[in-house]
């Protein structure tokens, strides 16, 4: 086709093909200015450097070749002398371009064809851009579609034809199927750049598709005036949702429920019928787990709040619920409140209570040489160790029923005289093990700390800088009722990972693997954090 004729019909393409890609006509345009350039080269030659210009306007077709102005041509392809320039454009100077109009021709089917593949490849690129762009600033919302076609499991959808997303097999609820044609509404988590294109990736699974699907139902979470705290799913089966009101006079709980349950129940149906408890969110972190365990009533919790554990007691006959089916209930209380539950019965934690106040009086009656009464009494007041005896008040102990001054004082010395005898015992086994000296200058290490070292094969400060603070106090693996715990050799010593992690770090310091942080005077920290950044 000759490159002269068709000037409104090369401007009705590029309307054309803008409108179907939903992508900007300049892009067209210049895709087709390459296309002809390419296909142009292989007419006036590979080397030349040909340009096309289509009009905005006119679609007028305008061929030139840029020829680099040198003080002496090496190729005449591309290279004009400065004599020559000067003559074209007396301003010309070396390094400069020189436009010249090349006339019109007709493409060959060999060049018409590769000026349509690029054509094609370039639009196809923009198309994949502006699909990225519009798509990765989208993600976190709800996304409607039809579904395209299923391969595998997975879930093609097209995007009012704006794209395709996909919804693989292990993002949509168990048991749930589509068909080509089907309406759906799912959550976009990911869009990645790809070689072929950009990949949305959506779910129906993801907990923020609930916590989504309950704003479009509930207008005071739309409005921000009622807060969805966080989410925990069993796609299919069950979830738990934690609410709060920034607006005392609105129950956040009724809000999310609606009149008769409808608001709720329009989320069921997107969601298969998966059971929904909506649970008031707490500051308070044992108000909130107790809620979280809902329907189960609790009767006691105990926080431990260094390892993010809770231990929650119920009445015998709640356990079961309390667990739910196959741990269910309790798994999803873990997840939205993000702590790990433990579940005792009443009778259990009786039972422990009972078990820990004989192994006190027991500890208590051997350590002070005192009989059963005496260790019981010690015990019931809330004395854990021998230590807690040894620092407390003198007033305390005389205080118990039963006992004076005299006695109190009594116990204390005996308790000082079993702490030096351990303190000794632990010295000798600490030397037998071959623990250096150099270990007790770290801060926070015991004599009983030193001899769970050499126990484990950690005898200077080298062995000691070379641990991970999971050797020193453990760690736990998954979450709720399938955590397993991996014990620590300073396990039983109460010492919390911050506490691990600084002894480690001392060690280091002392076996000079780095250096120490330098110490600021007091009301200086801001004039050195001043100076450090200054310029050098």
């Amino acid at each position: 086709m000759a490159v002269s004729a068709n000037r409104l019909e090369l401007l009705q393409i590029a309307d054309a093909v803008a409108r179907e890609k939903v992508i900007d006509r300049s892009i067209v345009v210049a895709a087709m200015e390459d296309a002809i350039a390419k296909a142009a080269r292989s007419r006036y030659g590979a080397e030349t450097d040909v340009h096309a210009e289509i009009h905005p306007r006119t679609g007028e077709l305008r061929l030139s070749r840029h020829l680099l102005v040198v003080e002496q041509v090496e190729n005449d392809s591309t290279e004009i002398a400065l004599e020559e320039a000067r003559r074209r454009n007396p301003a010309a100077q070396v390094g400069d371009a020189i436009s010249e109009p090349l006339p019109p021709f007709d493409f060959g089917r060999i060049a018409a064809q590769s000026a349509k593949q690029v054509i094609v490849q370039k639009v196809r690129d923009a198309e994949r851009e502006r699909q990225y762009d519009e798509y990765k600033d989208r993600i976190g919302e709800i996304i409607n579609g039809l579904v395209k076609r299923v391969e595998y499991g997975n879930v093609i959808i097209d995007l009012s034809g704006r794209g395709e997303g996909i919804v693989r097999r292990d993002e949509l609820i168990p048991r749930e199927t589509f068909r080509p044609g089907d309406r759906i509404r799912a959550y976009l988590f990911d869009v990645r750049r790809e070689a072929r294109g950009p990949q949305i990736f959506l779910s129906r699974t993801h907990p923020q598709f609930m916590a989504k699907l309950f704003a479009s139902e509930v207008p005071e979470i739309y409005d921000g005036i009622v807060e969805v705290k966080a989410v925990a799913r069993d796609p299919g089966s069950r979830a738990k949702i934690a609410v709060t009101s920034r607006d005392s006079s609105i129950d956040p709980v009724g809000a999310c429920v609606g009149m008769r349950g409808s608001r709720v129940q329009a989320v069921v149906a997107e969601l298969q019928g998966e059971k929904i408890d909506i649970i008031p969110w707490s500051y308070d972190r044992a108000t909130f787990i107790v809620n979280a365990l809902q329907p189960a009533e609790v009767v006691k919790v105990v926080l431990d709040e260094e390892n993010e554990r809770i231990e929650v007691v119920v009445p015998d006959e709640q356990l079961s619920l309390a667990i739910g089916r196959r741990g269910q209930n309790v798994r999803l209380a873990s997840q939205l409140t993000g702590w790990d539950i433990d579940i005792l019965t009443e009778a259990e934690e009786s039972e422990r209570r009972q078990k820990e106040f004989t192994e006190r009086t027991n500890l208590f009656m051997a350590a002070l040489d005192v009989d059963e009464v005496v260790g019981q009494l010690l015990a019931a007041e809330g004395f854990r160790s021998v230590e807690e005896l040894a620092g407390a008040d003198a007033g305390d102990i005389a205080s118990i029923q039963g006992f004076d001054e005299d006695t109190g004082a009594e116990i204390q010395r005996r308790a000082q005289e079993y702490l030096d005898r351990l303190e000794a015992e632990q010295d000798a086994r600490r030397r037998e093990l071959g623990v250096e000296d150099e270990l007790r200058e770290i801060d926070g290490v015991t004599t009983a700390m030193l001899v769970a070292f050499g126990e484990n094969d950690v005898k200077n400060v080298e062995d000691l800088a070379g641990c991970a603070t999971d050797d020193l106090v453990g760690y736990t693996e998954g979450r709720g009722q399938e955590a397993v715990r991996h014990s620590g050799f300073l396990d039983g010593f109460e010492l919390s990972r911050a506490e691990a992690e600084a002894m480690i770090m001392a060690a280091r310091i002392k076996a000079g693997w780095i250096e120490p942080e330098p110490e600021v005077p007091e009301g200086q920290e801001g004039e050195l954090a001043e100076a450090e950044a200054q310029p050098s």
